[in-house]
């Protein structure tokens, strides 16, 4: 906060500077090192885009506010810092919750800024008036309203601090358009560290002996609180001690695809039973994450109070999580893993043979399907099969929700940390505007996204976005003409009683071409190589998105 300056004798003074406090609230974000913001306009915040203008901050116009914070949100799994997004009062706010949610139960740092109403108008139903704590108390870490305009960088501080403090996620302010209008000194507020935690030499002494008596040790990594060097250190430690990681679902690439160490996906889409693999360790070390819904099979497995679980995270709350607590270590990764690596174990020959033995599990499993196109309808077996060994070793891939993901789950080689970017609270609708936010941080990755008929349609527009920023992702759209995850829970539950879930297409690839892409539509298994090269080629040499209508068969998986 900027304080009032009180004269002293014989000491000189100079006046700050006076900014508005829209340019104040940018101004402390470029100071944060914050690269860029992903906007839908609204009159109530104008004086911030204002601000924009002229700052270092990248401005990415959206064509809606669900595409903004599924950005924004990618944004911030991809970086220590909170992806941003800023979007108007009301509808706008409206749209923009179900990025808010994903940001939430993925433990993402995020801030979103709603421009609201004049502080004068309130509590009359002025045009477009909500509460806007009563909308997002229950889904963000902090809900502010810049009441008071000297308080804007202090705000913009404590924001950001509290998106990346303990268990990261979404902070939401509100900016009333009088009051960011209002001139105040130009001081900004200093960023305020986060603390990262760390092993204690108890918390290392429990954790050496928990190891030394068990036989099938297993890491599970997740979350989005990583940096490259810690996954580098673990991974080399793992390694090193023949001991088997699994990662949460959709977070794949912390220890690579090609490890000896890595095992394979946990939680939805398992290729094999959750259950039996979280049963058959006899001790777990979730690292980044907490045995969940998702991980535990619907709060079934791993639940036997006399079963060893050991969890580092740095939220001492261990929010979502079930099942027996061992242990906790109050560590964000990288300090933990820094801590780790200097714990020197003697290697069993258990942990050999149990790494082994899942490793290969994990091998068969991801094994590409023949390459060699049929004679029939597009597959998806066969597109994998054909882009896979294209692939650079720092490919990315980004997913929404459904069962199209899974062909990513089973094939996709991630091999870096945040390789894979998606919504792990099942929205759909993310794919493609993840796909542009990290073809935009990374322009010079390979990134593709697998999206579904019906998920495409949810954000699809964005790739208007995409041609505007030059971001060059392949859109893959698997088009079976059904809400396919949907369609599955019926046939268990309702069989034969099909109801709700099918779908009537547009043509996609001429959707692509009309946003400024290359788009093309596959109906043939034989003409999917020759499909990957055109796209490629387009985006390698022509620097545009490219999209893949792939039209396969209802009721065909990955497995």
């Amino acid at each position: 906060m900027t304080a009032a300056v009180e004269a002293q004798p014989g000491v000189k003074h100079t006046a700050l500077a006076q900014k508005s406090a829209g340019h104040v609230i940018v101004d402390s974000l470029v100071a944060h090192g914050i690269k860029r913001a992903h906007v839908v306009p609204g009159e109530s915040f104008l004086d911030v885009l204002d601000g924009l203008h002229d700052s270092t901050i990248e401005t990415i116009v959206c064509r809606h506010e669900g595409g903004a914070t599924y950005m924004a949100e990618a944004d911030g799994k991809m970086n220590q810092l909170p992806g941003i997004a800023m979007v108007t009062r009301g509808p706008g706010a409206a749209n923009a919750h179900v990025g808010l949610h994903t940001a939430w139960q993925d433990s993402t740092p995020m801030v979103l800024f709603v421009g609201l109403i004049p502080f004068a108008h309130r509590d009359r139903e002025a045009f477009q008036e909500f509460d806007i704590k009563a909308w997002f108390d229950t889904g963000a870490k902090r809900v502010m309203v810049l009441d008071h305009a000297e308080r804007a960088s202090e705000i913009v501080a404590e924001a950001l601090f509290a998106a990346m403090s303990g268990r990261p996620g979404p902070v939401v302010i509100g900016l009333p358009e009088d009051v960011i209008r209002q001139q105040i000194p130009a001081e900004l507020h200093p960023p305020i560290p986060v603390a990262t935690g760390g092993m204690t030499t108890v918390d290392s002494a429990a954790l050496a002996e928990a190891l030394a008596a068990s036989s099938k040790p297993l890491f599970v990594t997740g979350g989005n609180d990583w940096t490259q060097e810690g996954a580098d250190q673990l991974t080399a430690w793992l390694e090193k001690h023949h001991i088997p990681a699994a990662a949460e679902w959709r977070t794949q690439g912390t220890v690579p695809f090609d490890s000896p160490s890595y095992v394979g996906p946990i939680g939805y889409g398992r290729h094999r039973p959750t259950y039996d693999l979280l049963e058959e360790t006899d001790l777990l070390v979730f690292v980044g994450t907490v045995p969940g819904d998702v991980i535990t099979d619907g709060f079934l497995c791993r639940q036997d109070w006399k079963k060893k679980n050991f969890l580092v995270t740095i939220d001492p709350s261990l929010r979502g999580r079930s099942g027996p607590v061992s242990y906790q270590i109050v560590a964000k990764p990288d300090v933990f893993i820094r801590d780790l690596a200097k714990l020197e174990l003697p290697v069993k020959d258990e942990w050999k043979d149990w790494t082994a033995r899942m490793r290969g599990e994990q091998v068969t499993f991801a094994a590409l399907p023949a390459a060699a196109p049929s004679s029939g309808q597009a597959r998806m077996d066969t597109l994998m099969a054909n882009l896979v060994p294209t692939l650079p070793a720092d490919a990315m891939v980004t997913l929404g929700a459904g069962e199209h993901t899974n062909w990513a789950h089973r094939y996709f080689p991630t091999q870096r940390y945040a390789s894979m970017i998606s919504a792990r609270n099942g929205s759909m609708g993310y794919s493609v505007p993840s796909a542009i936010a990290a073809s935009l941080e990374y322009p010079g990755r390979r990134v593709v996204t697998i999206a579904g008929d019906g998920e495409f349609l949810m954000n699809g527009q964005e790739l208007a976005t995409a041609a505007q920023y030059g971001a060059t992702p392949l859109v893959i759209v698997m088009d079976n003409q059904e809400y396919g995850t949907i369609r599955t829970h019926q046939e268990r539950h309702y069989p034969e009683r099909v109801s709700g879930t099918q779908l009537k297409n547009p043509e996609f690839a001429l959707m692509a071409q009309a946003f400024g892409g290359v788009g093309i539509k596959v109906e043939h298994d034989a003409d999917i190589p020759a499909a990957i090269e055109a796209a490629l080629k387009a985006i390698d040499e022509d620097k545009v998105f490219a999209l893949i209508h792939l039209v396969v068969e209802q009721r065909v998986k990955a497995y």
